[in-house]
């Protein structure tokens, strides 16, 4: 069971993010008010924000679950446990990204909000790539929401390929030669 919970919300967390980078964000592009760009992306992540920190719940806490069920693999497998670190380390990284995406979001959110009190209202191209006429303090944030917005897919999908790879350390013949490993030293 554990390792559904943690299939799952591995999927709903990179496939989420992945549709908000590929679609949410370049959406607005096809609008053509500045702000309207940025709330309808900023919008749309808020929806979407509980059910991806539900996925990354899943994949703390089932993975947490899996790794307490692995204990006695992980003392005796060095590879086992070199990529299950990597695995945590992967997925910490993501959550973090995750989070900073998010705070980016909200700063540009803020800072369109009230540029667009000014004469002249906001430009930008959509709600994380500016443009020309974007203000610089804006398209620093949107640069940086981009970049964090990127890595999470790459940490969710590096934590789904070491999740696989730790599933495949299960099979009763990978036990047997990484217990033979540390028996012989090899």
């Amino acid at each position: 069971m554990a390792q559904a919970v943690h299939d799952l919300g591995a999927a709903l967390w990179f496939g989420g993010s992945v549709m908000g980078v590929a679609g949410v964000n370049k959406s607005g592009a096809d609008l053509r008010d500045g702000l309207d760009k940025i709330r309808v992306a900023g919008s749309a992540w808020q929806r979407f924000a509980p059910a991806q920190w539900l996925g990354i719940a899943s994949v703390v806490l089932a993975g947490a679950r899996l790794t307490g069920a692995s204990a006695g693999h992980l003392a005796t497998d060095p590879g086992f446990a070199r990529t299950g670190t990597a695995k945590i380390v992967t997925t910490l990284a993501g959550a973090g990204a995750t989070a900073f995406a998010a705070y980016s979001g909200q700063r540009i959110s803020a800072l369109a909000e009230q540029r667009a009190q000014r004469p002249g209202g906001i430009d930008t191209h959509d709600a994380t790539i500016p443009s020309q006429d974007t203000p610089e303090e804006i398209a620093t944030w949107q640069a940086r929401q981009r970049v964090a917005q990127y890595l999470v897919p790459v940490f969710s999908g590096a934590t789904i390929a070491l999740n696989a790879r730790l599933v495949q350390g299960y099979r009763p013949r990978a036990a047997l030669r990484g217990l033979q490993g540390r028996l012989t030293g090899r």
